[in-house]
Order: structure tokens, then C-alpha cells, then sequence
């Protein structure tokens, strides 16, 4: 890592905590201390009057033509989530991805997952924000997941098929409350998080949070460090109109860990424990600086402006040994060394307009707006070619430092550009008193520039694209509609292929139909699904070892989706996701990673046919005080862990538990178990020789201090 640029950033940092602080001790005195507020809902429920999401409108669930499920902060936390893969393991609809030896979060919703070169693109507040080299996203400073499923392009613009992650992050409130949580667990796992938010003035508050975590692993010399600060504040000018400011901070420090492999297709035969890279690689380093302002206006009840912009520099560097393809032969694996050096830079900037107005006696519920983006990738890598660096898998002997291959030439150099401007509207027309259409469409102009700096050449390719959306929702009762949509969706396809020429982007389309039901007088949420998606353009590997691409492929998705979330009796909630997706190539075409033909009707890189997630938590008394019990499971169908070949992922059920005490108003106790069976799992792989195993049987305990 480069030690003057993390230097700025930490100097960036100090200021903006000491201004924070300042301004904090100036306002001390008008502070008034609240001892009769439930400190656990307020931290987790309260948010600034007013604020409302991007590209979402005002919209109930029950009239929202397209599937949404909500992961809230008391889900994530019954849940033991503190990173987004453990949070979308409550989404049946995703599956895990090869998440580049633990440094990114990749997944597939509804069966699609993007480039797989890139992380998985996820929003914050609305916002691009996953495509990045920041290193898997932590939870600190998020309140709430949100997958909403099926192509959002006539409203966001490019991004993924099966549908897009929204994370919406905690900010300021004019309560002041707090909370200081400690935690430890198996493997050496120490971890420190802070949440704190107070008003400064009548009309200005701030949220300081922020994480620190050390941790070990089950995985053999595996070290990690991870650490975050997530400050915002929020200024309400006035009745109408309000100012919110957040800054994003995080610097992590993981091994690059490629995983276990099999040996004669089957896995098990070396332990889950085994690290087949190099100790003496040290870790990866990853940082995060982000910055992100929304103002909102609203100038009556019907009309409302919201004005944002978003920047965040992310970057990845270090050296890594991995396992070759070649597989086992006398007990040993063949390895490279590499050396990466990432990149990434994203900025967006937005100006949308709501409201509601009357036409021919028809309700009509209007979103109209405009952005821009643009994602700079600038990756440099070098790899060795010429030593040997074999290692025998049963008895691994580790090198020293000055033992490592270092004999490195280029591998990848260049730097590529994606800029969109985009327009779009959406109104929603209320027919009659129960029944709504919904019509859309978004308009993009967007252009790709390319520099190749290994061989300087520079390729540039401009393309329009129109989205549209198509949706009908009918309310039959107050707790029951039924609904049905269409839309189209595109993605742009990063690299090159042969000639060093960009690709058109990739394009899908997707129609779903549903219902969705309140229970228990609305304390109880469902719905059911169906939905089928269609992709062309896929890019697949032209030449592994120039790194271009060719894009030929084409594949459908199609399944049933079940969410039920809720109270469904007094104190017991249930958290229930179930999907059931078929997902497979639709044509035949040459995959140069591996020198396979990959057959029509293949099945998806790991993509499970079935996935549940179920979590029951019941809350009770205890001498008078909130005690809390809960478990859940986790069940994942067997996948197809290796294109082109019969390798399969075993299918795995695991199990957790927790208990929660609150020893005082102030005070509270958490103990829990993951895996609680003990059970050897497998959650994603690239190849026979790239297989991530999941996590033992593990615990952790905390407690908790509100203020």
C-alpha cells in the first residue's frame, strides 16, 4: 500500500473527528440526558424526519409491483450478521459467489451474478457503491439490507439481473442515545463497535460509528484486522428542506485465501484447515474513502426534490501464492505467485423529483430524475511464470520470506472508464381504488474507454440504451394483493476481447408475478413469487492468459420465491426465505479459463436449485427483565462448483442459536453458536482447486452498554 496515500486518509480522517468533536463539546451544555427511552429501539429505529430513499418513491409494500424483502436491524442482529455475505445468507434468493479468497462480496440473486472480475454491485442510500476494491463490506454503520428483486435499469441504471442490494445506513437523530458493545469468540475473534448520535443545536446532529475487529481463523496461519469509522450529520435548514453528510472509512488487513481443493473430485481429504498459499505473502491491504450528501426539499405534501452526490476511492494491494489448475499429482499442487495493485474510483450524482398529481381523475404517482456516474478501474498485476513452487497438500512446508518467488513480469496494466448520464420517470396510476399500473422507462448514454498500458492501445465505444418497466398491482383486501411485472435491464461488460475492442452491454429481461399478504392485523408480512429472467451477452474467458474475453454466452433463470417475516404470536417472530431457482447456460460455447465446451442447459456456477433460510427468536421475562431466545438454519442445495465438469458442491444444512439478557435498563448479555452441529460445509468455489469451506462450530459472546 501506498503510505503517503493512507496517510491523507487518516489525516482526512482526524479532522473530521475533531470537528465533530468540537462541535459536540460546544453543544454539551444544551444537551438534556432522556433515562426513560428503550435505548436498543431507539438506536436502531429513529431516523430524520423527512428523509426518504432514491428511486423508490412513496410506495407500500402491498403496492409495489415487483418483490422486495427487508432485512431491518433487529434480523441482522438476531442473525449474528456483521458482514453483508452473512446478512444476504437471510435471503434465499442469493447465493454465495467466489468472493476472491475472502477480499469482496460477490452473489447471485435470482441466479445472476455480474462481471467475475469485480465484486458484486451493491447501493448505499440509492447510490453505486459495491463496485470497488474495498474489501468485504462490514455492517457497521448500516441499518437495514434491502434486496430488491428483478432489474431495476428503468430506474437505477446499469446493474445486475437478478436484482439489486440497497443498504441504508444509520445517521443522525435528535435523541441523543448510545452504545458501546464488546465482543469475543472462537478462533481469537475480538471485536470493539461505538454508536453514538446527539444533537449539536435544534437543528443539527450528528452519528459517530465506527468498529474495530482482530480476529483468527479456523483456516491454518490466517490473521485478520479490520477497522471502520462511519461519522455523518444532518442539518435540518428548515421545515421543508434538510442537509445530510456522510463519510465512510474502513482499512482492512486479510490474507489472500483461496481455500481447500479436491483431490479425484472429492472434497474432505485434507482438512478444512489447510492454507495452501504462503504465511510469509502477508495480507492484502484494502481501504475505503467515501463521502456521500443528500439534500431534500419538500415543497408542499405532494412534491418533494432530492439532490445527491457520492464519491468513494477504493483500493486493493498485496502479494498472494495460489493453487494452479493442475490439480494434485504425488501428493503435491502446483502454485503462482502474484502481485495485485487495485484501484477503483466511483462517483454519482443525481437530481430526482416526487409527487402526486391528479389527470383526468386519475391519481397519479410521479417519480421523474437525472444522473451521472462514472467508475474508474485501474488494476496493474504482476505474476511469476518460471519457478516451481510446489507444495506437498498433506504435509505443507511454508517458505520464508526471502524464499518466494519474485522473478514477476506484467500481467495486467491498464485503466478503464464507464461514464453514464441518465433520465428517467416512473408514474404509477391509480385506475380505480384498488388497482394500480405502473409504467417506466430510463434513458442512458454511456461510453466505455479503454487503456490497455501493456501493449498501449486504447479502444472507446459509445452506446444509448432505453429500459423500460411494465407493472400492474390489485389490491383485493387491505392484507391481500396480487401483482405482475416486466422489465429489461443492462449491464456494461468490463475488459476486452482479441482484437482489444470493448463488448455491447450485456441485456436481460425478466417478468414476475405475485402475491403478498399481511397477517396477524399486519404484523406478519408475505410474499409469493414467481418470476423468469433471461440473459444475452455474457462474457466468458477468450484467452486466460491475456486476459480478454469474448461475449457469447446466454442463460435463463426461472423459480418460486416464499418470504414470511413477522410477529405470529405474542413475543415469537419468524424469519422465513425460501427460493427455488433453475438457472442455466441456454447455448454451447468455449470457456478458455478452463479449455471446456460449456453445454446448453448447463447448470450455474454456484447456483443452488434450492436454498432456505429460517429463524425463529422468542422473547420473554426474566425477573423482570427482556431475555430473548432464538435459533435458525441455514439450508443450501448442492451447485455446480466447476464449469465444465461433474464437480459438485455437497448440499448442507448448519444451525445457530443465541440467548440475550439485558441485566440492567443499560446492560446487556449475548452468548451464540454458529454451526451448531458441527457440520464440514462448502460455500462457493471457482474450481476443483479453489473451494471456500465454511466456518466450524463457533461462539461468541458480547455485552452491550446503552446510553
Amino acid at each position: 500500500m501506498n503510505p503517503a496515500k493512507h496517510g491523507l486518509k487518516l489525516t482526512h480522517i482526524s479532522a473530521c473527528l475533531a470537528s465533530l468533536f468540537i462541535h459536540h463539546g460546544v453543544a454539551a451544555d444544551e444537551q438534556v440526558a432522556s433515562q426513560n427511552i428503550d435505548q436498543d429501539s431507539a438506536i436502531e429505529t429513529l431516523s430524520i424526519v423527512g428523509a426518504r430513499q432514491a428511486y423508490q418513491g412513496n410506495f407500500s409494500p402491498l403496492e409495489t409491483p415487483q418483490s422486495e424483502l427487508k432485512i431491518n436491524s433487529e434480523a441482522l442482529t438476531n442473525a449474528g450478521a456483521i458482514d453483508l455475505n452473512q446478512a444476504l445468507d437471510l435471503s434465499a434468493s442469493v447465493a454465495r459467489q467466489n468472493n476472491f479468497g475472502g477480499l469482496w462480496n460477490s452473489f447471485a440473486l435470482r441466479g445472476f451474478v455480474g462481471d467475475e472480475n469485480l465484486p458484486s454491485n451493491y447501493l448505499v442510500n440509492g447510490f453505486n457503491a459495491g463496485r470497488g476494491f474495498g474489501g468485504s463490506r462490514d455492517l457497521s454503520g448500516i441499518e437495514s439490507v434491502e434486496v430488491l428483486k428483478g432489474p431495476r435499469a428503468a430506474l437505477f441504471g446499469r446493474g445486475e439481473p437478478g436484482g439489486t442490494v440497497n443498504l441504508v445506513t444509520k445517521r443522525p437523530t435528535f435523541d441523543t442515545t448510545g452504545e458501546i458493545k464488546i465482543s469475543a469468540g472462537s478462533y481469537d475473534t475480538y471485536r470493539a463497535d461505538i454508536d453514538y448520535t446527539t444533537p449539536l443545536t435544534d437543528d443539527v446532529a450528528v452519528r459517530l460509528v465506527g468498529f474495530y475487529e482482530n480476529a483468527g481463523s479456523f483456516r491454518d496461519t490466517i490473521e485478520s484486522k479490520k477497522e471502520g469509522f462511519s461519522p455523518s450529520i444532518a442539518w435540518e435548514i428548515s421545515d421543508q428542506s434538510s442537509l445530510v453528510y456522510e463519510l465512510e472509512y474502513a482499512h482492512q488487513e486479510v490474507p489472500f485465501d483461496r481455500g481447500v481443493l479436491a483431490i479425484d473430485n472429492k472434497l474432505g481429504v485434507i482438512p478444512q484447515s489447510r492454507f495452501l498459499g504462503e504465511p510469509a505473502d502477508g495480507p492484502i491491504e484494502t481501504d475505503t474513502l467515501g463521502h456521500q450528501v443528500e439534500f431534500q426539499h419538500d415543497f408542499d405534501d405532494n412534491w418533494s426534490l432530492l439532490l445527491g452526490a457520492n464519491y468513494r476511492d477504493t483500493s486493493l494491494e498485496g502479494f498472494a501464492t495460489e493453487t494452479g489448475f493442475s490439480g494434485v499429482v504425488d501428493d503435491e499442487v502446483d502454485r503462482f505467485r502474484r502481485f495485485r495493485d487495485y484501484d477503483a474510483t466511483y462517483q454519482v450524482f443525481r437530481a430526482e423529483l416526487t409527487g402526486n398529481l391528479e389527470i383526468a381523475g386519475l391519481e397519479h404517482r410521479l417519480i421523474v430524475g437525472v444522473d451521472s456516474d462514472e467508475f474508474e478501474n485501474d488494476q496493474f498485476a504482476l505474476r511469476d511464470r518460471t519457478t516451481e513452487q510446489y507444495i506437498n497438500v498433506f504435509a505443507p512446508v511454508y517458505s520464508a520470506a526471502d524464499q518466494l518467488a519474485n522473478d514477476l513480469s506484467t500481467q495486467i496494466d491498464r485503466v478503464e472508464v464507464q461514464e453514464s448520464l441518465g433520465v428517467y420517470i416512473q408514474d404509477q396510476i391509480s385506475l380505480t381504488d384498488k388497482l394500480d399500473v405502473r409504467i417506466g422507462a430510463r434513458f442512458d448514454d454511456y461510453q466505455q474507454t479503454l487503456n490497455n498500458r501493456s501493449s498501449d492501445s486504447r479502444s472507446k465505444q459509445e452506446e444509448t440504451r432505453v429500459s423500460p418497466q411494465f407493472g400492474i398491482v390489485y389490491e383485493a383486501s387491505e392484507t391481500l394483493s396480487l401483482y405482475a411485472s416486466y422489465g429489461e435491464n443492462f449491464r456494461p461488460l468490463s475488459g476486452t476481447d482479441s482484437n482489444g475492442d470493448g463488448f455491447e452491454p450485456n441485456q436481460s429481461t425478466s417478468a414476475e408475478a405475485g402475491i403478498k399478504f399481511t397477517l396477524n392485523d399486519g404484523a406478519l408480512f408475505g410474499t409469493v413469487s414467481i418470476f423468469k429472467v433471461e440473459q444475452d451477452n455474457l462474457l466468458v474467458v477468450d484467452d486466460p492468459t491475456s486476459f480478454t474475453y469474448a461475449a457469447i454466452g446466454e442463460a435463463e433463470s426461472q423459480g418460486v420465491e416464499i418470504d414470511i417475516n413477522g410477529e405470529i404470536a405474542d413475543g415469537l417472530t419468524l424469519w422465513a426465505s425460501y427460493a427455488y431457482v433453475d438457472a442455466k447456460t441456454k447455448n454451447a460455447f468455449f470457456d478458455g479459463n478452463f479449455g471446456y465446451t460449456i453445454e446448453a442447459g448447463t447448470d450455474l456456477l454456484n447456483v443452488p436449485e434450492q436454498q432456505l433460510s429460517l429463524q425463529l427468536v422468542h422473547l420473554l421475562e426474566l425477573d423482570g427483565k427482556a431475555f430473548e431466545v432464538g435459533g435458525g438454519l441455514v439450508y443450501v442445495d448442492k451447485r455446480n462448483g466447476y464449469f465444465g465438469t461433474d464437480f459438485t458442491l455437497p448440499s448442507y444444512t448448519i444451525a445457530r442459536a443465541f440467548v440475550a439478557y439485558d441485566i440492567t435498563e443499560s446492560i446487556s448479555l449475548r452468548a451464540e453458536v454458529d454451526n451448531l452441529f458441527d457440520k464440514d460445509y462448502y460455500t462457493n468455489s471457482f474450481a476443483d482447486v479453489w473451494v471456500q469451506p465454511g466456518t466450524p462450530r463457533s461462539f461468541r459472546v458480547s455485552a452491550s452498554y446503552n446510553f
